[in-house]
């Protein structure tokens, strides 16, 4: 029985290892792009502001969100260099069973308070760049340096469709394939 153990703690090592491994050679974990400029984030950005409920409308599907509708996060302040996170999806209708992640995102640098680290599963995490925001925190647009990664964030759960095709335009001349960008389902 105890070498069943040390086999499953050992064979699990040298998945994380792997996952380590292959992680920090992708551009999830904060590698820029090289053909492209570096991405320019919010100036003057409140976190304060930020804070509160968010609804997804658009995104760049990724693996972790597979089948989620009615996507929100919320955002709380654990302390000046500490967020709380909360997302919450429906699985694959908006009738569907309800998926919660609890997770945290640290400002690294106060004087860039608009690129976060976000991670919900310790040792993990990833850039969370505020790229776009409204004038009064009505949306917002999430990005990562690789441009693998964007959400466009409401604080109602629509927005007009041409305020839409202009925040993506807008994100193609940063480097986005914004053919990849899906809609979000909402109530």
């Amino acid at each position: 029985m105890l070498k069943m153990i040390r086999n499953a703690l050992m064979v699990a090592l040298l998945l994380s290892a792997a996952v380590v491994s292959q992680a920090q050679n992708s551009h999830a974990f904060g590698k820029a792009r090289p053909d492209l400029p570096e991405l320019e984030v919010v100036q003057d950005f409140q976190v304060g502001r930020y804070l509160g409920l968010w609804y997804e409308i658009a995104a760049i599907p990724q693996s972790f969100q597979k089948g989620c509708t009615g996507t929100t996060a919320e955002y709380s302040l654990i302390n000046e260099k500490t967020v709380r996170v909360v997302n919450r999806c429906f699985v694959d209708s908006l009738e569907g069973e309800l998926k919660v992640a609890h997770g945290k995102a640290k400002i690294p640098d106060l004087s860039v308070p608009s690129k976060l680290s976000v991670s919900f599963f310790w040792p993990f995490s990833g850039d969370y760049w505020v790229i776009e925001l409204g004038g009064d925190y009505e949306y917002s647009v999430v990005g990562h340096p690789s441009r693998d990664y964007l959400w466009i964030l409401s604080r109602s759960p629509h927005m007009e469709e041409s305020q839409i095709q202009e925040i993506l335009d807008r994100q193609a001349l940063k480097g986005y394939d914004i053919s990849r960008v899906k809609r979000t389902i909402q109530p």
